[in-house]
């Protein structure tokens, strides 16, 4: 099976999902998300835990990459959705490098993305802030539903708290 590409008059974007060894390199490439969105502090993930992740079957992270050069990646958990009792799967990160965007980098990423999960019938879900405008736009061209949706995070302090109350 070929690789799926991108093709450019300068270069080609290759994508391929990411294996133990690209551990460093997907570390990376998170960290430089979690700095554009100013959550540094929440990034924790040493680079010997990414290899192992990148080892289960039920983690799916696509690299991109330009000229050999790793440019963006999409992140995903495979997971048994309750309501239903089918497995979906969760999108965590989509992230072109600056110099790469509106390209067709996020593009090419989350239609490979939809290559590996359409064989298996699995739904794609995610979330997104909302005021996040451009991405919505983004996803919309793709055909994806938007529904507007709270999220609640109950960090491990909070529920010690609670307990104790």
């Amino acid at each position: 099976m070929q690789s799926p590409e991108l093709r450019t008059a300068e270069s080609r974007v290759d994508v391929r999902r990411a294996g133990p060894g690209d551990a460093a390199v997907v570390r990376t490439m998170v960290n430089e998300l979690a700095a554009e969105d100013g959550a540094v502090q929440e990034v924790g993930v040493p680079t010997e835990r990414w290899a192992a992740m990148l080892g289960r079957d039920d983690v799916v992270v696509l690299i991109a990459a330009r000229d050999g050069q790793p440019v963006g990646y999409v992140s995903a958990v495979r997971k048994l959705h309750l309501w239903d009792g089918a497995d979906i799967l969760a999108l965590d990160d989509l992230y072109v490098r600056e110099a790469s965007r509106n390209a067709g980098v996020g593009r090419l990423l989350m239609t490979e993305l939809a290559r590996w999960a359409a064989p298996q019938d699995l739904l794609i879900r995610w979330e997104m802030h909302e005021d996040n405008t451009a991405a919505q736009a983004f996803y919309g061209r793709l055909g994806a539903t938007l529904r507007t949706k709270v999220v609640a995070a109950w960090t491990a302090a909070a529920q010690r708290a609670a307990l104790e109350a």
